[in-house]
């Protein structure tokens, strides 16, 4: 009788430490830090919000769930690039395991840290601009897409000029501070000389020089070229504006731009972008390093064309344009 009541007895001191094992287990895994994602976004929360939930999409089919498996941190430099390296330090004290920003961002994150990895959803030249040593090995602590191409200066303008068959003189708007703006602007140059166009390259530093910059203009151009960067992006709805005032005739990289008023856009799908940065990510948090994951360009390029703003300045785009665009907004 007393043997059963010790066996017993033991027998309960196993069954309490079997369930003790695992709940202890559990408790030590929820207190352990989940990997952090720092999103340093260029412009405002509602801006990139079609972006980052296809990101975070991307990475719940990955495994990655937010608040689960995976902790995302959100920051906003809402079109204020000074707000960049104040942002990106804050990451390096919270230890993030990866930094996910775009053009401007980038550079900021890499004086910010030389360790911390960095994957950008867009950069205009990587290699021209210093991000990585080359896009097949970046080296360094950072990689991700690349939207520059050669030849797509000369396609933008040669659309534009489409619909603009009196197109005589261009005006490029550009942030003389973001060395990939000043890069994509030096090839839209180039293209435009080819094209037997005048240029007059519109310079501007933050968001206040932008009307001013415009003005200068005077009505002397037909055409205005929007490189890619953030101070633009945050400032598409007022440019737009802007530009339709002075009758000019504009083309970028962005659809968004074409969303917010501005004529044309020809580029990548920035959707496709953001779902394919998440799977980097995924990568570098299974242990890859990214100088050791190429820089991929995009292969697939979208025109849109905004209807209403064509007929506010009075233009008429022609059937067969028209039948050529993957989206029209009307």
């Amino acid at each position: 009788m007393q043997l059963n009541r010790l066996k017993r007895r033991e027998f309960i001191t196993l069954l309490g430490g079997a369930v003790a094992s695992p709940l202890a287990a559990r408790a030590q895994q929820s207190s352990k830090k989940l990997p952090t994602v720092g999103i340093l976004g260029a412009a405002t929360p509602l801006s990139w919000s079609h972006w980052v939930a296809a990101f975070v999409q991307r990475l719940s089919e990955l495994g990655w769930t937010e608040g689960r498996t995976v902790a995302i941190e959100y920051r906003w430099a809402e079109g204020h690039t000074e707000r960049f390296p104040e942002i990106a330090a804050e990451f390096v004290r919270m230890n993030v395991d990866v930094i996910v920003t775009a053009a401007n961002g980038v550079l900021p994150a890499k004086r910010a840290s030389s360790t911390i990895p960095i994957v950008f959803v867009v950069a205009n030249d990587p290699v021209g601009t210093g991000l990585v040593e080359s896009l097949a090995r970046p080296r360094g602590n950072a990689t991700g897409l690349s939207i520059q191409s050669s030849d797509l200066a000369g396609k933008r303008l040669e659309l534009l000029r489409e619909v603009t068959p009196g197109l005589r003189r261009l005006a490029i708007l550009t942030n003389v501070d973001y060395a990939g703006a000043v890069l994509e602007t030096g090839e839209v140059q180039d293209a435009a000389h080819a094209l037997g166009l005048e240029v007059e390259v519109l310079e501007f530093r933050r968001a206040q020089d932008i009307a001013p910059a415009l003005d200068k203009l005077g009505g002397s151009a037909q055409g205005l070229y929007l490189p890619s960067e953030a101070i633009v992006f945050a400032n598409r709805a007022r440019i737009a504006t802007l530009a339709q005032d002075a009758r000019l005739v504009t083309i970028t990289v962005v659809r968004d731009y074409v969303e917010a008023g501005n004529l044309l856009s020809y580029g990548p799908n920035y959707v496709a972008l953001f779902q394919r940065t998440a799977e980097y990510v995924d990568k570098i948090l299974r242990g890859t390093k990214p100088g050791d994951i190429p820089v991929e360009q995009p292969t697939k390029f979208e025109l849109t064309v905004n209807l209403k703003t064509a007929k506010a300045l009075g233009l008429t785009i022609p059937e067969s344009f028209l039948v050529r665009a993957d989206e029209v907004i009307e």
